[in-house]
């Protein structure tokens, strides 16, 4: 019986504290939420650390999200132009399987331009083999794959790279 009654007052203060806690939260953020708060000035970075050097980098892309794959594209745009600010170099390998072939099939207008300004910037673009296998897809089809861009698996290629000091960097997927 006490066994009964000790775990009935335990789940009961479990439940007061998420309410309280739930509570307090929606408190906190209403407020910000009802106003506008003014834009905030830009402020230019300013590293503490020495300058990047050269990194190498690997992006996994196996998602078909566009959301999530236009994302992904902007975040290495973004990194080579930091890089560059800040006296590095950043060799980059985005290795796309799964669904992430997907970025490469009828990309539109501006997913082109963004893919080759990646490009001539040193940007790869490894394409998994097995999924091309699994998804019945000629590399052919693919905008501007070549064999040369195949890899006989993305997830391996991942780990290859990994192993030889890519680090792996990969927000969302």
């Amino acid at each position: 019986m006490n066994i009964c009654k000790n775990l009935v007052l335990t789940m009961l203060a479990s439940a007061f504290t998420v309410a309280a806690a739930a509570s307090a939260y929606a408190d906190v953020a209403a407020p910000a939420a009802a106003t506008t708060a003014a834009p905030s000035a830009y402020v230019k970075p300013n590293i503490k650390h020495e300058p990047y050097g050269r990194l190498k980098i690997v992006v996994p892309l196996t998602s078909d999200n566009k959301g999530i794959q236009g994302m992904k594209l902007r975040n290495i745009a973004n990194t080579i132009k930091a890089a560059e600010e800040w006296k590095g170099k950043m060799d980059i390998t985005v290795v796309l399987y799964a669904k992430g072939v997907t970025l490469l099939k009828n990309p539109d207008e501006k997913t082109k331009a963004q893919l080759d300004e990646l490009a001539r910037k040193g940007v790869r673009f490894d394409v998994c083999n097995n999924s091309l296998l699994e998804q019945g897809i000629d590399f052919h089809t693919l905008y501007h794959v070549t064999d040369e861009d195949i890899v006989p698996s993305g997830f391996a290629e991942v780990a290859f790279l990994q192993a030889r000091k890519h680090y792996v960097v990969d927000p969302v997927n």
